[in-house]
């Protein structure tokens, strides 16, 4: 089975290919594994191995970056003249295989982006006569999960992906901070999500309020890392909503005592190399210790086997270190996609495809962007 993935919900023009080959369970026989159930609907079971045949992004962060952000109407206007020359690159790159499937971002994300790629997967879809499959892209940060390697139910893999559910998904990117149970693929409850600022908008903010351009987010990682004295300014950011007891969040406040504490800074400390990376590492510490402290409450409370972490801001090497650790210290199985899947690509939108694969339809017109979907 060969699925073409598209992804329009941002910036980000991408097109994938997956080739999916299932193993029949008496090919690969072991007791130790339970037979896997392939999709909500059913789908059979066994073993299937994965192989991405092309991931192709085509990124518009250095068209955006005088903006401070994206500018909605810009992205679509580059979406439109990228979507066919992505397409003919991702085409190329996986040899040209006869598609089976078209899946395609459907929602949350920005609506005029959103609609480029589902239009363009319908004309395709009627061009190939093929059905398509729409696509949560929260739940696609998820599933990235499960691409973590060419026989992605390899037998170590999916030992430990078994015995996962229940587990705490924390999808974390540029416009979603959600905490969201999962109790198995396609059955999903949001349990938390930010009241205000998402995780990746308040890098961004703090980034635009230091200078230091747009995206925020690496560029205060790696300043953050290159801290390396004693800290001169002794900085003490808040912990927005950290201890309540609610699996919500908010990052506006920490954004805002990040701009009262510039301000009163005389103009020679703010362009300071030291302060800079001081209140660098302090404003990603910050979000770390929200981002930690929610997700491992959550687990707990719900009695979760593990935590699954998705969405751009996961690639936060710091981030990823803090986790593991924390879920090491908690006994907890820790999933967190390769740092080039963490960030929107087609590829994610592909493997949820295949996983609601039932959903698949030739009733085209039906199929709507909602920029406001849920899980």
């Amino acid at each position: 089975m060969y699925i073409l993935g598209i992804d329009t919900s941002c910036d980000d023009t991408s097109i994938a290919i997956l080739e999916i080959k299932k193993e029949g369970a008496r090919r690969r026989r072991d007791a130790t594994l339970p037979n896997f159930r392939f999709g909500p609907s059913g789908g059979g079971s066994g073993i299937v191995k994965l192989e991405i045949l092309s991931n192709v992004v085509s990124s518009q962060v250095k068209l955006h970056a005088k903006y401070g952000g994206v500018y909605p109407f810009l992205a679509k206007r580059e979406h439109q003249r990228n979507l066919p020359l992505v397409l003919k690159k991702a085409l190329t790159k996986a040899k040209n295989p006869k598609i089976d499937l078209i899946g395609v971002t459907i929602g949350p994300g920005l609506e005029p982006c959103l609609w480029q790629g589902v239009n363009f997967a319908i004309e395709l879809a009627k061009k190939l006569k093929k059905p398509v499959i729409p696509v949560n892209h929260i739940e696609a940060h998820i599933l990235a999960n499960f691409l973590l390697s060419s026989n992605f139910h390899d037998r170590e893999f999916l030992k430990n992906f078994v015995r996962a559910f229940p587990a705490i998904c924390l999808v974390v990117s540029g416009g979603h901070t959600q905490l969201i149970l999962m109790k198995e693929i396609g059955k999903y409850k949001l349990i938390g999500e930010t009241r205000d600022d998402a995780a990746g908008e308040c890098f961004d903010k703090v980034a635009r309020i230091l200078g230091l351009g747009y995206p925020g987010g690496p560029i205060i990682s790696k300043l953050a890392q290159k801290l390396t004295k004693r800290e001169v300014f002794s900085l003490c950011l808040p912990r927005p909503m950290i201890y309540q007891k609610n699996y919500d969040f908010s990052f506006s406040g920490l954004k805002t005592a990040v701009l009262y504490d510039f301000r009163k800074r005389k103009p020679k400390i703010r362009k300071s190399r030291e302060y800079i990376r001081e209140m660098c590492r302090e404003a990603q510490q910050a979000i770390i210790d929200v981002l930690i402290r929610k997700t491992i409450k959550a687990t707990k409370d719900y009695k979760a086997k593990a935590i699954i972490l998705g969405g751009g801001v996961a690639a936060n090497e710091e981030l990823r270190k803090q986790f593991a650790k924390e879920c090491s210290k908690c006994h907890f199985e820790h999933l967190v996609p390769p740092k080039n899947l963490c960030t929107d690509n087609a590829a994610m939108v592909g493997i949820t495809a295949f996983y609601h694969k039932d959903k698949a339809t030739f009733n085209l017109e039906k199929i709507e962007a909602n920029a406001n979907l849920k899980i």
